[in-house]
């Protein structure tokens, strides 16, 4: 096995010295129009030290030798290859985030704070009326509210203040060379070249987050290549400066993810007397009027609206507030499946449209476990009998599962919401 690896790396560097390290040398070439440039050998490489450990550049440029012939076997011309991966470079900042798991969480009454804070709302009124040409256009075409669509670019860019400022190509280059999800990142980088080769927008100007997501409404390159929209007839589909195309993109996204124009989209309720939180799951649907035949009401006291194939949100416990969301909160989950970033557009659609702040009150005394307790909890459980698989430290529907089963085997509400309180009487002897 030794001998392998040492003839592999040995083929490695040949390769690499033949390669010139065009892809990472600092005299590469800036554009197609430098090609005769690329067979120079660098410096780096002619100088490296110990021929069996190649650099982490020489490693890169190899890399990128490889993926370029996976590019081209995909339909990626020469000049798109040139233009965009000739002056790749790695962006360290995008494997340090991709890999980080913050250690403390907040509530999700603290995220909401300042989502949808009274400047955000205020703003995004002050945007459908700077654009509502645009905005109104793209709701009938697409069938999703006006309001829905600002929000998701409030809460995405903050009205396109920041969308990044990241070469979308840099960042998708690291995360497929780092490997944890090379496939992935591979798929997309390829989708972000046909967007390149089509014309849409050239490599200097797309522009976005460290881990590949561009323009005002942060679409990966390949949700781009489905759903992005030319709205503005000018022939390029442009999600970083034209409105039209940043607005009508986001509700396309929207109405072929499931958004179902007739019915409204995260309503807050008031829950009758005895109500079971355990019913409080995504797992429960049904349509409203059969929430409503159970005593479920809006939190004013009036009736439902239509919503078909509707569950229970309690996201703050059987404490906090109470919410009917059906396809249309599905659908804004398929664009980032967070229930916080979910919850989040919903609400501030609703205050740009002109409703009223929440009624009920968070459950503000309760702080976040941070990611040790929630193992501990989710290992406390599984001792009890309570399978929530393998301790993550992340609350997915397992752990909610497992805690919703204990709290009803010791006659708690079953709101499956994890506190410092519920974490000390699992510990406790």
């Amino acid at each position: 096995m030794r001998s392998d690896a040492s003839s592999r790396l040995t083929l490695l560097v040949a390769a690499i010295a033949a390669l010139g390290l065009a892809a990472c040398s600092s005299d590469a070439p800036k554009g197609p129009g430098h090609a005769d440039q690329a067979a120079r050998p660098p410096a780096a490489v002619a100088a490296a030290p110990d021929a069996a450990s190649p650099t982490e550049d020489q490693r890169f440029a190899a890399w990128l030798a490889a993926f370029r012939e996976e590019a081209r076997a995909a339909g990626i011309q020469e000049p798109t290859l040139r233009a965009a991966l000739d002056t790749a470079q790695l962006r360290h900042q995008s494997v340090q985030l991709d890999r980080s798991q913050p250690e403390f969480v907040r509530q999700i009454w603290d995220y909401l704070d300042s989502a949808v804070s009274p400047t955000r709302v205020s703003r995004g009124q002050e945007k459908i009326a700077q654009y509502r040409a645009e905005a109104d256009a793209a709701s009938a075409r697409f069938g999703v509210p006006t309001p829905v669509i600002v929000a998701i670019w409030g809460i995405e860019s903050n009205y396109g203040q920041n969308y990044g400022d990241i070469p979308v190509i840099d960042a998708l280059v690291t995360l497929g060379f780092e490997g944890r999800r090379e496939a992935w990142a591979k798929g997309e980088l390829i989708a972000a070249l046909k967007i390149i080769q089509q014309g849409d927008i050239d490599r200097e100007h797309m522009i976005g987050s460290w881990a590949g997501a561009m323009g005002q409404t942060q679409f990966m390159p390949s949700a781009f290549l489905s759903r992005a929209v030319d709205a503005d007839g000018d022939g390029r589909r442009d999600i970083w400066g034209s409105m039209a195309d940043v607005l009508a993109s986001t509700a396309n996204y929207l109405q072929r993810s499931g958004w179902r124009a007739d019915e409204a989209w995260a309503p807050e309720v008031t829950l009758p007397e005895g109500f079971d939180p355990a019913r409080a799951d995504a797992s429960v649907r049904q349509d409203a009027e059969q929430w409503a035949a159970e005593g479920v009401r809006l939190a004013d006291g009036s009736p439902l609206p239509r919503m078909s194939e509707a569950s229970i949100l309690l996201p703050g416990g059987a404490r906090g507030p109470a919410f009917l969301v059906g396809p249309n909160f599905r659908a804004v989950l398929r664009y980032n499946n967070a229930l916080s970033y979910a919850l989040s557009v919903c609400l501030l659609a609703q205050r740009i449209d002109g409703g009223p702040p929440l009624r009920a009150a968070w459950p503000r005394e309760e702080r976040a476990l941070n990611r040790g307790e929630v193992k501990a909890l989710q290992s406390a459980l599984n001792q009890k009998g309570f399978a929530t698989g393998q301790p993550d430290g992340v609350v997915g529907p397992a752990t909610r599962g497992a805690l919703r089963d204990w709290q009803r085997s010791v006659g708690l509400p079953a709101d499956g919401f994890p506190t410092v309180a519920l974490l000390a009487r699992l510990q406790a002897p």
